[in-house]
């Protein structure tokens, strides 16, 4: 049987079909590799129409298939480009060529020849995951509108077409818009790390093992920038409230005022989208092939979450006001723009625990490579780095995944292949993802996918030192990738990787930053870059302490996000008032002050990519403890050594979205998920006193 590769290469003469970037030097170069894999799927689906007799899963549903893979290998390949390709106008192209392939894949979508060939097969002796798999690509064409008259599809088709520039222009504008912020004072600098002075040129000029810093200064202006790794040190130690206020409005300013008008045009388009299709909003059309179900259950949901954490969020931002009253009562009321700053003012105190005292163990190079090893151990696979592999920047690595699972049929062959995209550049996606690159097809062709974050970047005199909410993030989306890559054996390329419901994809990444968690684990790599002593136990049981003040309070911060996302995609478009919304939101579930300009709408990106849904991050961390919990059952001490891992990989990884998602939960946890676990974290700060 040839390779999905040797069957791409015998139809069209590409230098490489699977990767767009290996040859991609210029906007034409990218709209050729696309156009090879648009007029691939045609083929596949020409191919499909024309059966005669009776349909069968071999001669309608693997056409089908295969188009999708085109179709999908196209897209996402375009999408990350368009976020890291270093050349703007490839990233131009980029950008363009995915509205190409958005009206392709909406046209696909409304294809009743397609629909009616899908829904003739006859699966009745079929495996499980056929069947599922036909249902849910019938499901998919209803909720598209093929059923609907002709002129409501042509309107259809360009609502799409519309939603999908809007989207586009939406992300592109935030991805491009990195803002500066002068250092009129140097002095303003002060508590910040002393890696991250020297990186900005700054020195202290009065200092002694006796006393802290009194005084800095810098040869050179000095500008910071809106990029995570300036933007994050500054919100949690800058002494200044001035700067962090600067700081956290010009990066909450981020795609204004563009953005705006975008966003409420985005918002009407969708509304109506969802009107056409029968739907009351767009938020029940969103969730109603989800494992949510309805904009209604989300809203139950939402409100359960603010129960479990409205009590305890009241005692610790009480407890901090406090704190902050003794210490400097000029600084009250406290803002948003004060509360990272204040939380680890007060984290240093009540638990003798400075957030800067573990940067020194957490050089970028040595989590990549702990995360890597902790993967493996965990998965039962291991990290080879390839030299031969082509990258779009030199700044990415690549890797194939090696099973070296004994138990496996496939030990010691490859399963996959990753790319580390890791550090920021301009240009490129200010945000930390995971990315399909290739769905993998068992027999046929080995997952691959990336990662495009913007950790701090190592040099020869920096050694990239992460904040260990850095690190928790790196553990979140390698979580990701590993649900890509092995999940990634499926026979139908629709059913490969993360393809399970949208609001059960959060659960592997939130699941593998509890592992952080492990002392015994994280000093196998976090070790002092310049003694390479391991991190302290005393330490580590005081960060992990320490961490778990204020998780009350970014829940409802999270349920804030949630809520705000759910009401601008179920109220009428006309009605919305982004900033006014956006107030009421804060003044409801934070405790902080709000803080004037704040318009982080604008720089919302979730807001494109899970429109609606953002309640799968606390949906799923829901799932995610109670997975976690099973983990510490055989032997609490030894979280990763534990038969539950495989267990873990067989049941809810591999399987990848070949099964409903509330058949893995129950097949991992042997029941339906409660809330307990997830009130249990929220409260332990004060449940382990």
């Amino acid at each position: 049987m040839q390779s999905v590769e040797e069957q791409l290469k015998s139809a069209v003469d590409i230098q490489d079909p699977l990767h767009i970037w290996t040859a991609l030097v210029s906007a034409d170069d990218a709209k050729a590799w696309v156009e090879h894999h648009l007029a691939a799927s045609r083929a596949c689906i020409a191919e499909l129409v024309a059966v005669t007799g009776a349909r069968t899963p071999e001669n309608t549903l693997l056409p089908y298939d295969r188009a999708g893979w085109h179709l999908r290998m196209a897209g996402s390949q375009s999408g990350v480009m368009f976020m890291v390709h270093p050349l703007a106008d490839v990233r131009d192209a980029a950008q363009q060529l995915s509205q190409v392939i958005g009206a392709e894949s909406v046209a696909l979508s409304l294809n009743r020849d397609v629909y009616q060939a899908l829904g003739a097969i006859d699966a009745t002796a079929a495996d499980a995951a056929t069947q599922y798999y036909i249902e849910r690509a019938l499901l998919s064409y209803r909720l598209s509108g093929v059923d609907k008259d002709e002129p409501t599809r042509n309107r259809i088709r360009v609502l799409a077409d519309r939603m999908t520039h809007l989207s586009m222009s939406f992300s592109r504008t935030v991805q491009d818009d990195v803002r500066k912020i002068p250092i009129d004072n140097v002095d303003d600098l002060l508590g910040l790390p002393q890696d991250y002075l020297a990186r900005h040129g700054v020195r202290a000029i009065t200092q002694s093992a006796a006393s802290p810093i009194t005084q800095l200064e810098a040869d050179a202006p000095v500008v910071l920038t809106t990029d995570p790794p300036e933007m994050t040190p500054v919100m949690s130690y800058a002494a200044s409230p001035q700067l962090r206020r600067r700081m956290y409005l010009a990066y909450n300013d981020r795609g204004y005022p563009a953005n705006k008008q975008v966003l409420l045009d985005l918002l009407a388009a969708r509304e109506e989208m969802a009107t056409l299709l029968g739907f009351r909003s767009w938020a029940d059309l969103a969730t109603v092939d989800q494992m949510m179900g309805s904009a209604a259950n989300m809203r139950k949901f939402l409100s359960e979450v603010e129960a479990a954490a409205r009590e305890t969020a009241q005692r610790e931002f009480a407890g901090l006001e406090a704190f902050v009253r003794e210490r400097d009562p000029g600084a009250l009321p406290l803002t948003l723009s004060d509360a990272r700053y204040w939380e680890e003012q007060f984290r240093r105190a009540r638990y003798d625990f400075d957030s800067q005292s573990v940067r020194p163990y957490f050089p970028y190079e040595q989590v990549e490579a702990g995360i890597l090893a902790t993967a493996g151990k965990l998965f039962g696979v291991s990290f080879v780095r390839s030299d031969s592999a082509i990258v779009w920047s030199p700044a990415v690595k690549a890797f194939d995944v090696i099973d070296s699972d004994p138990s496996s049929p496939y030990h010691g062959a490859p399963v996959g292949r990753i790319y580390l995209d890791m550090h920021p550049r301009e240009g490129k996606s200010k945000w930390f993802s995971e990315c399909s690159l290739i769905s993998g097809v068992l027999g046929l062709q080995l997952p691959e996918a990336s990662l495009v974050c913007n950790f701090p970047q190592p040099t020869a005199t920096d050694p990239g030192l992460m904040q260990y909410s850095d690190v928790v993030t790196c553990f979140h989306e390698f979580g990701h990738l590993m649900h890509e890559v092995l999940g990634g054996r499926q026979r139908w390329a629709g059913q490969s990787g993360i393809a399970t419901e949208g609001d059960f994809v959060e659960v592997p990444s939130q699941m593998l930053e509890e592992f952080f968690e492990d002392p015994e684990l994280v000093r196998t790599f976090a070790r002092h870059y310049q003694t390479g002593e391991p991190i302290p136990h005393d330490i580590f049981a005081r960060m992990v302490q320490a961490s778990a003040h204020g998780r009350a309070l970014g829940t409802l911060t999270q349920v804030m996000y949630a809520t705000y996302s759910l009401d601008t995609h179920d109220k009428p478009a006309t009605d919305l008032d982004l900033d006014a919304l956006l107030r009421s939101g804060y003044d409801r579930f934070s405790l902080y002050e709000f803080v004037e300009g704040n318009r982080m709408y604008a720089a919302f990106t979730h807001l494109v990519g899970y429109t609606s849904n953002y309640y799968t991050y606390l949906y799923d961390k829901v799932m995610a403890l109670e997975f976690f919990a099973e983990f510490k059952k055989p032997d609490p001490e030894n979280l990763i050594d534990s038969a539950t891992a495989m267990r873990y990989r067989r049941e809810v990884l591999e399987p990848g979205g070949s099964k409903p998602a509330r058949e893995l939960v129950k097949a991992f946890l042997g029941r339906e998920v409660s809330m307990s676990a997830l009130q249990h974290w929220i409260a332990r700060e004060f449940d382990s006193k």
